[in-house]
């Protein structure tokens, strides 16, 4: 009889592991595609509204601006840091596959970003777009679809496009690290300093290494390309073609 409990109680050891490790992750992964694809549809619609009225004729007697040169690298705008817990991007990685959608929010707890919402943004870190490092954290396994589980897979020039309300951001991939937890200047405005320099944009993505564990951690560093408003369209790099 005690046997038999024994047997029993290590199947259903065993089935929360495959629920924890698998099922669980794929569930988490399929929610948050669906609730990206609905934030960005929610943006879309928003920037096809009909403008509103100008308030005033223009003054014939200002001189038109020079209009910058069409190969001039468009400024990108940066948004103000989100509250805890608030969702302002989301994230695309054409490396995992089309229905790879992510959003983001402010903060790295568990319980208002993480495990709610999928990838979290390091307070006081950058923001998108902006000069410095814009540092985010997600699991890589059993919580919020694991959005960081393939971040090794990596290649260099890969594309990483966060999209917030404003438009898309395009990062390219450089290089991984692996840390120690305590090793928190990875989050430095500089993070590398074999990356590029000051003065430049960085996407520093942070998870935990070996997978389903927590004795290290894994860090991937990008550096910005572009930056696509909202009223040019997507850019291209969404659909871009990887091998």
């Amino acid at each position: 009889m005690f046997g038999e409990l024994l047997v029993t109680a290590g199947v259903v050891v065993m089935l929360f592991v495959v629920w924890q490790l698998w099922i669980g992750d794929m569930i988490g992964a399929a929610r948050n595609t669906a609730e990206a694809q609905s934030l960005a549809e929610e943006w879309s619609a928003q920037a096809t509204d009909p403008p509103a009225e100008p308030t005033a004729s223009p003054d014939p007697s200002e001189q038109p601006t020079e209009a910058p040169a069409e190969d001039a690298p468009i400024e990108p705008v940066v948004a103000a840091e989100p509250g805890d817990g608030q969702e302002f991007g989301i994230m695309y990685i054409p490396r995992f596959g089309p229905d790879y959608q992510v959003r983001i929010g402010g903060g790295v707890s568990r319980a208002r970003t993480l495990d709610t919402i999928g990838i979290g943004h390091y307070p006081g870190t950058q923001m998108p777009g902006e000069v410095g490092n814009f540092a985010v954290a997600a699991h890589r396994t059993g919580y919020g679809g694991a959005p960081f589980y393939r971040i090794a897979e990596l290649h260099v020039g890969d594309a990483i496009i966060i999209e917030t309300q404003d438009g898309w951001y395009t990062y390219r991939f450089r290089t991984l690290e692996y840390v120690r937890p305590s090793a928190v200047e990875v989050l430095n405005a500089v993070p590398q300093d074999t990356v590029a320099g000051t003065g430049e944009r960085y996407l520093t993505m942070t998870s935990c290494s070996p997978k389903h564990t927590i004795m290290e951690r894994i860090i991937g560093y990008s550096v910005f390309d572009s930056f696509t408003p909202r009223s040019a369209g997507a850019p291209a790099e969404l659909t871009e073609q990887v091998s």
